[in-house]
């Protein structure tokens, strides 16, 4: 049996809040939604969570999947330090939602999810070796080398916003810090004005994707993929950043690399459902 005919839940963890989706082929046929909030004990966002998973679960559901923006321990079933969810310091969130549901659980970091959902279901398919760049509040990374995800120690590969850049780290000039920090605005309103020719906001993507254009060539020198997937919020404006990024990668020291290697965007709709759904397949 094809493994993408199985119906799967898959359930994104975010910022602001919980997302559970019912996924049938590539398919999300069913949503829910709550919201998060910080100041939850750990017990009662856990209750939410069981309660948006039920609102979509079913009997023909074979397994969860969940994406949780924290280091996990994908064995264990165990999450550490949630950081939209402060009270979620150690919790075995895999034990926990199998016994609700008795079905299999699986977990890991959501921007792997992000990757593994691009590769199952999206322009990752294609590649044999690729990386996934989530462009949003900060520069989440999942990577797929030889087919497979790799996660590293407790799903923390990955983490190119954290290394040194300028007076801070990659992910405050490539993450939605930038625009708020230089330009006093989020990147969510200054693409809107770069969509009306607003000089100012289209100034600030073409520094962006100078920046970004730093940690791109970072990723290639790390592990030369054949391409970058970009995902998130601020994907959307790549038009607006695209040039400069590309002028920045001009200056890669191995230019034989870059004759094949190309930068995607994601069109899938509902990726971190996707995603989450593609760790049980």
């Amino acid at each position: 049996m094809d493994k993408t005919s199985k119906t799967v839940l898959g359930i994104d963890i975010g910022g602001t809040k919980i997302k559970a989706g019912r996924v049938l082929g590539k398919d999300v046929v069913q949503s829910s939604l709550s919201k998060v909030n910080p100041d939850d004990s750990e017990e009662t966002s856990l209750s939410k969570l069981c309660k948006t998973i039920d609102e979509v679960m079913m009997d023909t559901v074979e397994a969860i999947g969940i994406g949780v923006p924290a280091v996990v321990d994908p064995d264990s079933g165990v999450v550490y330090d949630v950081q939209n969810i402060p009270s979620w310091k150690k919790v075995p969130l895999k034990e926990l939602v199998q016994k609700q549901f008795n079905v299999p659980v699986y977990l890991n970091n959501d921007a792997n999810c992000f990757a593994l959902g691009e590769k199952h279901f999206g322009k990752a398919k294609q590649y044999t070796n690729c990386v996934a760049l989530s462009l949003g509040t900060g520069l989440g990374m999942g990577i797929i080398i030889d087919n497979k995800l790799y996660n590293g120690v407790l799903c923390g590969a990955g983490e190119v916003g954290m290394l040194p850049y300028k007076n801070g780290i990659l992910e405050q000039y490539a993450g939605s810090f930038f625009f708020e920090e230089e330009y006093g605005e989020s990147a969510k309103v200054l693409y809107q004005k770069a969509l009306d020719n607003n000089e100012t906001a289209l100034s600030a993507f073409r520094h962006y994707g100078v920046h970004l254009g730093e940690a791109l060539k970072a990723i290639l020198y790390l592990f030369a993929p054949e391409s970058i997937i970009l995902g998130g919020s601020i994907s959307n404006a790549y038009p607006f950043f695209k040039a400069s990024l590309q002028e920045a990668i001009d200056s890669f020291a191995y230019q034989k690399q870059l004759e094949n290697f190309k930068i995607e965007t994601s069109d899938l709709v509902d990726s971190p459902i996707l995603g989450a759904a593609a760790l049980c397949l």
